[in-house]
């Protein structure tokens, strides 16, 4: 697999759930981040750190002319950390690429997000992207969403609305969920509900399986609702997601329906870097 810089030198090699999201993070760097590709977003989750890693050992010069938009403060603080360029949608309202994780894929690429509570600002940075590529261990590849992601559909919410929000929700005569709840702070943090870097509510909303055949009926369904910021269903909006399994292999999946395996004899992660 062709890379960009000579100076890409293997880091201490990685196994099983991290070696995976290497691989995905690594492979998707590779393919879609180009030298003529100049403003960026960075998603968030625990893949993203190895997409960044790759990105910056593209090197410096060809990194000097790029820009990136991070969806929240753990993009942004890589981006800083890893002595890249950072700006603002504010500032650049049309992305060349956007490279982020999910919590689960369905064959058709819809996508569950919002497990790290960041989907309004995720959405914002794939939608402005021409490109938006999903990285994600193998554990996220799913026949069916909610199948692996248990916790539920995140919805992002007026705190002033969470209330009726939740109500609607667990009614069998409104929104029908089989469960919902608000998303508290973990034990041992701070006191009280989660709240997002837009200083909003989330509400996780588990579906039944019927419904989740048809993600995009249950994003319209929420989305109409007053109160609802924005919810972590993605649909339609991802090229490829890219996914690392334990054999050291990545598994492709594209909006074509087409399926790529990446073999390990493809050198993803080269000690030498080779011609493009």
């Amino acid at each position: 697999m062709a890379t960009l810089s000579s100076n890409i030198v293997d880091p201490a090699p990685l196994s099983g759930i991290e070696g995976a999201k290497r691989l995905a993070a690594w492979t998707a760097v590779d393919r879609h981040i180009k030298p003529e590709h100049k403003i960026i977003g960075i998603g968030s989750g625990s893949t993203v750190p190895y997409v960044v890693e790759r990105i910056v050992a593209q090197g410096k010069e060809v990194n000097k002319d790029r820009v990136f938009l991070p969806t929240g403060f753990q993009s942004k603080e890589l981006i800083v950390k890893g002595g890249l360029t950072l700006a603002d949608i504010d500032q650049y309202t049309e992305l060349d690429v956007t490279i982020d994780g999910a919590d689960e894929v369905d064959p058709e690429l819809n996508c569950i997000k919002g497990g790290g509570a960041c989907q309004l600002r995720e959405k914002v940075l794939a939608e402005a992207a021409e490109t938006f590529i999903v990285v994600a261990d193998y554990r996220k590849n799913s026949h069916l969403l909610g199948t692996a992601w248990k916790q539920g559909v995140p919805i992002e919410v007026s705190p002033f609305a969470y209330a009726p929000l939740l109500n609607a929700l667990l009614s069998p005569n409104k929104l029908g969920a089989k469960s919902a709840k608000l998303r508290m702070s973990p034990s041992g943090g701070k006191a009280g509900p989660v709240v997002t870097d837009n200083g909003n509510f989330v509400i996780d909303a588990v579906f039944s399986e019927s419904e989740y055949k048809n993600p995009k009926e249950i994003l319209v369904k929420l989305k109409l609702v007053t109160g609802v910021v924005e919810v972590g269903l993605f649909c339609g909006m991802a090229k490829v997601a890219y996914f690392g399994n334990e054999d050291g292999s990545v598994t492709a999946l594209f909006a074509s329906g087409r399926t790529e395996l990446i073999g390990k004899s493809e050198e993803i992660l080269p000690a030498k870097a080779q011609e493009n």
